[in-house]
């Protein structure tokens, strides 16, 4: 086992996965950049000044997660923060389809089970099934840390409030797989509470990426300083939480 600590962030060869993996490398960690394509991967992991190694990872393909496991085992030896970053917004949207648009798409009365199922594979099952395979690394680490980096607009609370800006476009694809990453979220840190594990959500925000078209209004500078901060959290840091930037609270 190395004596420095390892940092695995998913969906990190661009946008705010990226960013997270530059803001933790000042920190002391080796960052492993984790993306499908290993060659984007490698060439992301290049643009970050310090320890970062790229790391074949696709959230959707069982294999890869094995064997991402297997090569963080053998080549570093532990696993101290878990970033789970990766996920994808739709499938089917149109080139320039607003939001608003696509939402009118995906209705419960009329969304493509296709769609929602290729949806939730990445951004739900996906995410548990890297917590499973790189569970057994997480636990022989002292004080070891998991982010999931979800989003308002999967909040049940605020979706149900008439007010909420965003209840128009609440639905059974991207919002939703969100609240149920929430859902995870909380049954992991429960699971993992007596071990000292640390499990939080974090929304980065409105951010201007790949997944939401470029049309978000904050940096992924912006986007990423709150799961950087919930990911050092120390000992008595809380758990089961879900925070946006400056440690405000979003219900969940």
């Amino acid at each position: 086992m190395q004596d420095k600590p390892v940092a695995l962030v998913t969906g990190a060869n661009q946008g705010i996965g990226l960013q997270i993996a530059s803001d933790l490398v000042p920190h002391g960690f080796t960052v492993l950049v984790g993306s499908r394509d290993l060659a984007r991967g490698e060439a992301a992991a290049k643009t970050i000044d310090g320890d970062a190694r790229a790391v074949q990872l696709d959230v959707t393909d069982q294999a890869s997660i094995t064997a991402a496991a297997k090569r963080i085992r053998d080549e570093f030896g532990r696993l101290d923060v878990l970033v789970q970053n990766a996920a994808i917004s739709n499938v089917n949207r149109l080139p320039g389809q607003s939001v608003e648009a696509y939402a009118k798409t995906t209705r419960p009365s009329n969304v493509s089970l296709d769609e929602m199922r290729s949806v939730w594979d990445t951004n739900v099952f996906g995410v548990l099934a890297v917590y499973q395979a790189m569970l057994p690394l997480l636990r022989e680490t002292p004080n070891a840390r998991i982010v999931n980096v979800s989003s308002g607009a999967g909040s049940l609370t605020l979706n149900a409030d008439p007010a909420f800006a965003w209840r128009s476009i609440f639905g059974p694809v991207y919002p939703a797989s969100k609240t149920a990453l929430n859902a995870l979220t909380l049954a992991m840190a429960i699971e993992l509470e007596p071990e000292g594990i640390k499990v939080n959500a974090v929304s980065p925000g409105f951010t201007r990426t790949k997944l939401n078209g470029y049309a978000g209004t904050d940096t992924i500078e912006q986007g990423a300083r709150e799961a950087v901060r919930v990911a050092l959290l120390g000992a008595d840091g809380p758990t089961g939480t879900f925070t946006r930037w400056e440690n405000g609270t979003i219900p969940w």
